[in-house]
């Protein structure tokens, strides 16, 4: 079983998690590296053709714009959401949303915004990985997922 964490936004990223293989990478810049990058994860996790369904699901954090966030930047941020889904979608992988407090909780690192409380439990929890600001949440959405199945 392959699980797939995602953490939106342009600052985000796609983490997958394969037999306790981890795998991530920052979120794909534009919507063709987006496709090809869920495809990819979505070819690792199919077993060979015609024997059975994709074996993977994915954890996207449910996320809202914020008051501080200005009229692009809310639909912006709202439109590249959609495209997740819509590329989960589209590549037959079944996703669930989660809300950051319940992923966090969870894993015992309550952020209430500080991105070095999640960096540092990602860091210890996948200490041969690089992890970075961008990977970190991805990284820890993919853990919640494997605790999930």
């Amino acid at each position: 079983m392959t699980i797939i964490g995602i953490d939106p936004g342009i600052n985000g990223g796609i983490a997958w998690i394969t037999d306790g293989k981890p795998c991530v990478e920052k979120m794909p810049n534009t919507l063709q590296d987006l496709w090809d990058l869920i495809q990819d994860i979505r070819a690792a996790a199919s077993p060979p053709l015609g024997v059975g369904e994709t074996k993977a699901m994915a954890y996207l954090e449910q996320v809202h714009s914020s008051p501080q966030m200005g009229v692009v930047s809310a639909f912006t941020f709202g439109n590249g959401f959609g495209h997740l889904e819509m590329a989960l979608t589209a590549a037959g992988i079944p996703f669930t949303r989660v809300r950051p407090q319940v992923w966090q909780k969870e894993l015992g690192c309550l952020t209430k915004g500080d991105k070095n409380i999640s960096k540092r439990k990602a860091q210890e929890l996948f200490p041969s990985m690089k992890v970075t600001h961008a990977t970190a949440d991805s990284l820890l959405i993919a853990e919640y997922g494997t605790k999930q199945h």
